[in-house]
């Protein structure tokens, strides 16, 4: 079926989505105003919270089995389902985030954070576009549904999770425990990043991650710079040599042996690149690169090469005292956490034991060194001949009025390969669908974070479309 036979075909079901669409804003605005941050030393009410907000947005939408899923220790995700579509039609994993990042200095942002505000088309605050604006995508694909037909033409299943921006730290255990309820033959998430406002994608790559913490230490207590500075070698300095370390001048990652097993791209990946065309001036624009500061890495690579297909490594938080108040101390410890991205098909194990492994041989001056291992998650890599992807593909271009591209992305979404090798095996995982509501411009993680209304709009026609091209392929 070709993009205008499936549009034409679901009108219907297009109509009843555009009809609610005001009923999706003021529910993803008040979702928005609910601070669910899941990272450690902020309130996990709020992220409970959050989760109870969703499963009342379920059952407002006519969603059965709602329920909050829980583990030891672990932030509650949310499940509901509808698996009352016609004999034989495959059955689809809906998947979502509602935890989100913390926001930052909120006198940062134009706007509060977590009081959702609309300028120019765009929906400002933290969470509108990772990822609640992408639960209600999907929640709006299947009350289309609903609306429209009595009943999606596919089984849905729709798990919203809790801990996905702190690495679903209790993934296995989740997995583990709440399986039965993950059954499906495809799994789509919205989770991922549009080429540009108005230029769908589906995300055919993810980079793994793995992070490591390291203190050095030089003394039991802090010292007078003046009376020891000279004989006792400075902890902050030395933890300044030895980040400085892990990357060359271009900030290329400089572990020996690090990217041996990074995989070669072939010929029909290299042309996929090349004819995605984006111009250097608009990943500057959309980095918010400084004129005059070049890009990292080895400059002969194709920038999405390096931006989707190659390990990238940055020092993302350090303790040390700040300036204000400082005082001609020597500090008898200073630490950092260091994360880096995997290329896809990079074994994560081995990445994380290479990191440590320099952390620990390199500390300068003979600094006393503690290595805390953290995550170490794989990257993903999609079939684009999978029949899923091409309706996938079907889909996106009847909502958006144009082809999507076949694109990467350089973050990573642990649930991925986790799940697909769940619901398959380590051979053959079952097909992943990576989709998105956000653009380049939407801030993810970053100070007044946003969503574009009209694309949010075409990424809920989008995937209510994609249900029903998954249908067809039962």
């Amino acid at each position: 079926m070709t993009p205008a036979e499936l549009a034409d075909d679901l009108h219907d079901v297009a109509e009843a989505l555009t009809n609610r669409m005001g009923t999706h804003r003021v529910d993803l605005e008040d979702l928005i105003e609910v601070p669910g941050v899941s990272a450690p030393g902020f309130d996990p009410t709020e992220v409970r919270r959050s989760a109870e907000a969703v499963a009342d947005l379920m059952r407002a939408r006519r969603l059965e089995g709602v329920r909050l899923l829980e583990v030891d220790g672990a932030h509650p995700a949310v499940y509901g389902e509808r698996l009352d579509a016609p004999e034989g039609a495959p059955t689809v994993l809906l998947y979502a985030h509602h935890d989100v990042q913390p926001p930052g200095p909120p006198e940062a942002w134009t706007s509060p954070p977590f009081s959702p505000t609309e300028r120019d088309g765009r929906l400002y605050g933290r969470g509108s576009a990772d990822d609640k604006g992408g639960i209600l995508a999907v929640l709006a694909a299947v009350d289309a549904w609903l609306a429209a037909r009595g009943h999606p033409p596919v089984g849905v299943r729709v798990l919203i999770e809790g801990e996905e921006e702190i690495g679903s730290t209790h993934l296995g255990a989740f997995l583990a425990e709440h399986a039965d309820l993950l059954s499906a033959d495809v799994v789509v998430l919205c989770d991922a990043v549009n080429l540009a406002e108005g230029a769908p994608a589906v995300t055919t790559s993810l980079r793994g991650l793995v992070d490591a913490d390291v203190t050095v230490r030089a003394t039991s207590h802090a010292l007078h710079s003046g009376m020891y500075g000279g004989i006792v070698p400075d902890p902050v300095g030395g933890l300044a040599k030895l980040l400085a370390s892990l990357t060359d001048d271009r900030g290329d990652v400089a572990i020996p042996g690090f990217s041996d097993d990074v995989r070669a791209l072939d010929a029909e990946e290299r042309a996929r690149l090349a004819d995605l065309d984006v111009a250097p001036t608009q990943l500057r624009a959309d980095a918010g690169l400084l004129e005059g500061v070049p890009f990292a890495g080895d400059p002969a690579r194709p920038l999405l090469e390096k931006l989707w297909h190659r390990p990238a490594l940055a020092v993302i938080g350090v303790d040390a005292p700040a300036r204000a108040g400082s005082s001609n101390t020597l500090q008898p410890e200073a630490s950092a956490r260091v994360s880096v991205r995997l290329a896809p098909g990079q074994d994560p194990e081995r990445a994380l034991d290479r990191l440590c492994g320099h952390l620990e041989a390199a500390a300068p001056f003979g600094l006393e060194v503690e290595v805390t291992p953290g995550v170490a998650s794989p990257g993903f890599l999609a079939d684009a001949a999978h029949p899923s992807l091409r309706a996938a593909r079907a889909a996106l271009e009847a909502a958006y009025g144009t082809p999507p591209a076949l694109a990467g992305v350089g973050g990573s979404i642990p649930f991925v390969d986790a799940v697909t090798r769940a619901l398959g095996d380590d051979d053959a995982p079952a097909p992943a669908l990576l989709t998105a509501v956000a653009d380049p411009d939407a801030r993810a993680h970053g100070i007044d974070e946003s969503l574009g209304l009209a694309d949010w709009h075409r990424a809920c026609l989008a995937h209510a479309y994609l249900l029903g091209a998954l249908a067809g392929r039962g």
